[in-house]
């Protein structure tokens, strides 16, 4: 059987819209060729029809939802290429059981472990591919994550926002010092209050650690340039100053609250554990738009 490289698989699953697995079998039958690979898939039933395949799926929706205990959130997009397939009752429909395989999934994110998911003896890429069927449009998965609370343990709590339109979703993970804490509304209340912040500043990162090292060396460089007339005594404080300023723009903990620039949102979050007689932070987040992700 012929070795098969990733790279070959990549290409195939970007060209014919399939998971990883079909993709690669297809391959090794066809003993790595990709056009045979094409043509194998057609067979089956599997592939994107060829004129689709150069085609990019800008349209969908994100959605969120919690398993029924609670313990478990979900985040995932369903990408197609017109707003009027994103629209459709079969799109929406496909999306939400989209969001039901993903609370199952034993992984917490990537997409190729959504599509093996099975439920009832059928799995996702089955239903993807039916709906591809049906509308005669390139869809796709364009993300999945999952966040987990331990139920023996619930001193975490998830806060999520999906904007109006379903094309963006936000995700954040709160720690606590205490069950009761975590469970407290005015707590839960400030969360999907920062999940809304998060979806209108898109920040870099959590804090200043979470940023790219390149990109801040990027920042530097520029600033750098900026203030290359000014004084040499007094450069390297202006540096340091307005890269102050970029962390406290980008780095969400450090970003003034929309809803009240006197506080940080690390004060905000702070603050809503305080009043629940206890502790609280932020611990990660993820949000993401329809084609592109964001996570820290």
């Amino acid at each position: 059987m012929a070795e098969i490289s990733a790279s070959t698989v990549m290409e195939l699953r970007k060209i014919s819209g399939q998971g990883m697995m079909n993709c690669k079998k297809a391959l090794q039958e066809s003993s790595g060729d990709i056009k045979g690979a094409m043509e194998i898939l057609r067979k089956k039933g599997l592939a994107t029809l060829a004129k689709r395949a150069g085609r990019v799926t800008s349209e969908g929706v994100v959605l969120a939802k919690n398993c029924p205990d609670g313990n478990v959130t979900v985040m995932v997009s369903l990408c197609c290429e017109t707003d009027f397939v994103a629209k459709s009752e079969a799109f929406l429909a496909a999306a939400d059981t989209l969001a039901d395989y993903a609370i199952p999934c034993p992984q917490f994110e990537g997409i190729d472990n959504l599509l093996k998911v099975e439920i009832d003896g059928k799995k996702f890429d089955e239903v993807l591919n039916e709906l591809i069927s049906q509308t005669g449009e390139k869809i796709e998965i364009g993300d999945y994550q999952k966040y987990r609370v331990a139920p023996t343990d619930p001193t975490e709590l998830t806060c999520k926002y999906i904007h109006f339109n379903k094309k963006l979703g936000v995700m954040v993970m709160i720690e606590t010092n205490d069950p009761k804490v975590a469970a407290a509304e005015g707590l839960k209340q400030a969360g999907t209050e920062v999940a809304m912040h998060i979806a209108a500043t898109n920040p870099l990162a959590l804090d200043k650690d979470g940023i790219d090292p390149e990109i801040i060396e990027q920042e530097k460089v520029i600033i750098a340039e900026q203030v290359k007339n000014k004084p040499e005594n007094i450069i390297d404080k202006i540096i340091e100053g307005k890269m102050r300023k970029f962390f406290a723009e980008n780095c969400l903990l450090q970003q003034p609250f929309v809803k009240d620039d006197s506080k940080t949102i690390a004060e905000v979050i702070a603050q809503a554990g305080k009043e629940a007689a206890g502790q609280a932070k932020i611990k990660q987040f993820v949000r993401f738009t329809v084609g592109y992700r964001a996570e820290y």
